[in-house]
């Protein structure tokens, strides 16, 4: 089996991108009810994946709750680059797996970085049971 079996393609993912502002990613995150989310860049390569506590932290740090101020500021400003890393399609199955064990989602890209999608823990879970 492979990771195409399980994944989520990228049109059916929600996602932010890199120049979004907080306040476009903080309602995108609240409308779906989300802890965390992927980022990508314009360009559409997977650029990493925000937090409710990324958000949380970053805005705390601003010490200024005014709407107006999270228009100014972008979801690339608080991104973690290392936090929650993308596999390539061609990842096995246990280490998808192991990447899940820490992790809500696994993004995945292909060999160009291109983000094509995501692995819920949840599907993963799903296929060792059956």
């Amino acid at each position: 089996m492979n990771v195409l079996m399980l994944l989520k393609p990228k049109k059916t993912v929600k996602y932010l991108y890199e120049n979004n502002t907080l306040r476009q990613g903080l309602e995108k995150m609240r409308a779906h009810s989300y802890t965390a989310i992927p980022v990508i860049s314009e360009d559409g390569k997977y650029a990493g994946t925000v937090s409710e506590g990324d958000f949380l932290y970053y805005l705390v740090d601003l010490h200024n709750n005014r709407i107006n101020e999270k228009e100014r500021h972008r979801v690339s400003d608080i991104l973690r680059r290392g936090f929650n890393p993308a596999v390539r399609i061609d990842v096995t199955m246990e280490e998808l797996l192991n990447r899940a064990l820490s992790q809500n989602f696994v993004p995945v890209v292909d060999d160009f970085g291109t983000f094509i999608g995501i692995v819920t823990r949840q599907d993963i879970m799903k296929h060792f049971i059956e």
